[in-house]
């Protein structure tokens, strides 16, 4: 079937690939597993060799009507549906999620598969290169989504993914992006609205993103900088969840 550009459709038909993002799927203790996007079923044909059931969400109407065709007698749900608006509490625990997904919006899906009240014991997604390293923080720099990520889940990647072993070929590399969600986040969502303020300027130094905030002066800022042991030179990116953690608390924000 030709591929659908608006969709951000690119087949990947690498069975090596394949089956290495199975087995990185199901390396937890899960029966089912939720692939987002299956597209033609190449990895939904490797997924259902390590999972007792797989649930498929496909928006394209035309793939989800053909796709079980493909693997009669097997436990297959295909569900037409916009991924973004699927109940994930309609799964039931635990469960497992992978996909190629669209590059898009590969940023809704993982705040969405993080956030949720029925949260998968384990997600493994293939998205673009650049995004994966940039959510695992891959140059010690972290980034908004980096600290987004850690907070919600331990983070890993896989296999660098070649462009050329796509069908069509996008314009960048791929590659395996892989979360173990926490129990619970680290920090509070009130904690970090205070990493998004210090990101409203990630190349300015912190100190001076943050001042002004709640009507801390740049002393009080400086000295619980110097208490923490925090170069007051640092950007943004210089922080780890830890650190963000523990300058809310100093600064005494009232942001648990």
């Amino acid at each position: 079937m030709k591929n659908n550009k608006s969709l951000g459709q690119h087949w990947l038909s690498d069975r090596r690939v394949l089956n290495e993002i199975a087995d990185l799927a199901a390396t937890t203790p899960t029966e089912t597993c939720l692939e987002i996007g299956p597209g033609l079923g190449t990895l939904t044909s490797s997924l259902l060799k390590r999972f007792k059931k797989v649930v498929a969400v496909e928006f394209d109407k035309n793939l989800a009507k053909n796709l079980p065709n493909s693997f009669p007698g097997k436990n297959l749900d295909v569900i037409n549906a916009d991924f973004l608006k699927f109940d994930l509490n309609t799964l039931k625990k635990p469960y497992s999620v992978a996909g190629n997904i669209p590059y898009y919006i590969t940023s809704p899906i993982i705040e969405k598969l993080l956030t949720a009240n029925n949260r998968p014991t384990r997600i493994v997604l293939l998205v673009q290169k650049e995004v994966a390293e940039r959510a695992a923080a891959l140059d010690k720099n972290e980034s908004l989504l980096s600290l987004f990520c850690k907070n919600y889940a331990e983070v890993s990647l896989g296999p660098v993914v070649d462009r050329t072993l796509f069908t069509p070929p996008p314009k960048v590399d791929s590659r395996v992006l892989i979360f173990s969600p926490k129990p619970a986040p680290e920090i509070s969502p009130k904690i970090f609205s205070l990493v998004k303020l210090g990101f409203s300027s990630p190349r300015k130094k912190l100190l001076k993103n943050l001042f002004g905030f709640n009507n801390l002066s740049r002393d009080q800022l400086a000295e619980t900088f110097r208490a923490l042991n925090l170069d007051q030179n640092s950007r943004p990116s210089n922080l780890s969840l830890t650190d963000w953690k523990n300058l809310a608390l100093a600064l005494d924000l009232n942001l648990s």
